[in-house]
Formats: C-alpha cells, sequence, structure tokens
C-alpha cells in the first residue's frame, strides 16, 4: 500500500497562501512559517502531518501527495477547509 509523509499549510486565503509560499521560496523554514500561520493544530508541529495512506484525506491534498515531486513545496491546493501548502517529505509504495 502506498504511503506519505507531508507537511503542510493551511489558511483562509489564495493570497495568504501565495506570500507564505514565496516567503518559503525566499529562504524562511517551511516550519517557522507553519507554527506562526497554519490554521490546522499541526502548525504546532511544524506542519507535520505524519505517515499516512490513501483515502485517509480529502481527494485535492491526496492528487498532490501521492503525485506531485517529494521535497518540493506544492500549492496553493484549495480543498474544503481552506488553502494549503503542501510538502510531500517521503512517499513509499
Amino acid at each position: 500500500m502506498m504511503r506519505a509523509r507531508a507537511r503542510h499549510i493551511l489558511v483562509p486565503t489564495r493570497e495568504t497562501c501565495e506570500q507564505l509560499k514565496q516567503d518559503i521560496m525566499n529562504g524562511q523554514d517551511f516550519a517557522e512559517v507553519a507554527a506562526a500561520h497554519s490554521t490546522c493544530p499541526s502548525g504546532r508541529r511544524g506542519g507535520d502531518l505524519g505517515t499516512f495512506g490513501k483515502e485517509e484525506m480529502v481527494p485535492e491534498f491526496e492528487e498532490v501527495v501521492f503525485t506531485g515531486d517529494v521535497g518540493v513545496v506544492h500549492g496553493p491546493v484549495q480543498t474544503q477547509f481552506g488553502f494549503h501548502l503542501i510538502e510531500v517529505t517521503e512517499r513509499t509504495e
């Protein structure tokens, strides 16, 4: 069964998400940005969601996690919860 580990930052607007992505691309630490801005409780852990399998997350989130490049910040990704920046930190078949 395919499994992945990811971290994310969840915010209410696309604009905020795009600005935070730019901050990370300019050198800010993903975990620090997550702790300061994410509305998800995982923000306290630097956005770390741990390891999970398919069908454990909403479809839009899973699409990125299970097909996107590892080690790249993806997003903004819109779900029913808001806008996400997602970094896949590992994935196994």
